[in-house]
């Protein structure tokens, strides 16, 4: 029997009042050897209700026979903080009849689109799963090493010490899953916006090992945050070294290509910032000389004036008489 497995992910739904569709899914996620997927119904099945459902995806490459008894807490997320959101648990056996569980009256619809509710905050909903796999019988043969943290003691560059069976775990249970990546409930959003745009991002990153793979998020993550900084900011170094972590995101295995173009958009708004303040010191250097010019100027007037004053002065009768 394979050893329990959990894990914590969101799902984030972009125009949700403007979905047409009958359902949708979300993006599969790995959990133990199975992937997962949250399935929705936008508009209710046969009530006013959102139905919501979590579903096993690649079940045709598990071995016959195969069953997963899986605990599961689905939390529609109320965007206000201090409001309690709707949270419904449920538990069962996933076997080749039973692809998926969930709730048929997850929340009600008129509730959910009541702008008073706050469960839609710029037509977006937030939904998180949190997934237990308590039993598995029939596993594919996968190696589980991949996913284990590591027990030993390590040292980072800088010499600190850190215990990664204390350390690691307890951040993967802070943490939420989005296209699996673990990352803070901070980054949830700029996480999920990077993949709503460039959804295949990640497809040719390989590394299995989930703080590898949290490591290199948030290498991105710092990156789009250092490239976001005002010109003024930013300086030529942080392009030299946004150059070299551009690169190590591309060996890793990301398609970067966007973030490349942005970066030489970048580059040359900063060539043009350079070339302005250039431009701008000569014109304050000329003005400067043009000023010591007036200032030289305005006292020779002040002594012209003087000699002028001296020169129109009126003779007395003494001296016309002397």
């Amino acid at each position: 029997m394979a050893k329990q497995v959990s894990k914590r992910f969101a799902w984030v739904i972009k125009d949700f009042s403007s979905l047409q569709c009958d359902k949708c899914y979300s993006v599969p996620v790995m959990i133990g050897d199975c992937k997962w997927r949250l399935c929705a119904f936008p508009k209710g099945r046969n009530d006013n209700y959102l139905c919501l459902y979590l579903d096993v995806v690649d079940f045709d490459s598990l071995p016959s026979g195969w069953r997963r008894y899986v605990k599961f807490r689905l939390n529609i997320v109320k965007q206000v903080v201090g409001e309690q959101s709707v949270i419904k648990e449920t538990h069962g056996w996933y076997d080749q009849k039973h692809l998926g569980w969930g709730f048929s009256d997850m929340l009600d619809l008129t509730k959910l689109h009541d702008e008073k509710e706050r469960f839609l905050v710029n037509g977006e909903l937030m939904i998180v799963a949190d997934v237990e796999v308590l039993q598995v019988i029939g596993t594919s043969e996968e190696p589980e090493e991949a996913y284990e943290p590591l027990t030993k003691m390590k040292k980072l560059d800088d010499g600190a010490e850190f215990s990664d069976s204390l350390n690691q775990t307890q951040q993967v249970k802070e943490s939420i899953e989005v296209n699996g990546f673990q990352v803070l409930p901070s980054q949830v959003e700029y996480v999920s916006r990077v993949f709503e745009r460039h959804p295949d991002m990640a497809v040719e990153f390989l590394a299995r090992n989930l703080h590898l793979r949290k490591i290199c998020m948030n290498f991105l993550l710092g990156l789009i945050e250092t490239m976001c900084q005002s010109l003024e900011e930013l300086s030529n170094e942080d392009l030299v070294e946004s150059d070299i972590a551009l690169t190590y995101l591309r060996n890793a295995g990301f398609k970067v290509h966007w973030l490349e173009k942005k970066l030489d958009i970048l580059k040359e708004k900063k060539e043009e910032e350079q070339s302005g303040l250039a431009r701008i010191h000569e014109i304050e250097e000329n003005l400067t000389i043009l000023e010591r010019k007036r200032a030289e100027l305005d006292a020779l007037a002040d002594e012209e004036h003087k000699e002028l004053k001296a020169t129109r002065s009126a003779l007395s009768f003494d001296d016309i008489v002397c």
